[in-house]
């Protein structure tokens, strides 16, 4: 049902750019390329340098640091409500010293 819903919009529109290239190809001299760069102007010149974050890498350790504590405290919970409730205990064999 879907399927069908989508099949006349996407007919259309394959049709549309059907005839578009067909056209583009008789008006080869009207092609207008397009280059992304990031570097550049289209004149030519770099663009400045992007500014940087005086404290970057503190930023990072700031926002790094209290998602692992948090992280350790919800698992550390998480492991401890799963033993008080037989949910899920370890046994001695997992801890294997060879």
């Amino acid at each position: 049902m879907i399927v069908s819903r989508l099949a006349y919009p996407l007919n259309g529109a394959l049709r549309q750019l059907a005839q578009q290239a067909a056209r583009n190809n008789n008006n080869s001299n009207n092609i207008v390329r397009r280059q992304m760069s990031g570097i550049v102007y289209r004149s030519g010149a770099f663009k400045p340098k992007p500014e940087e974050m005086p404290f970057g890498l503190f930023a990072i350790l700031c926002a790094v640091i209290p998602g692992l504590f948090v992280g350790a405290t919800i698992s550390k919970n998480v492991a401890n409500f799963l033993e008080e409730n037989d949910l899920f205990v370890p046994s001695d064999d997992d801890d294997d010293e060879d």
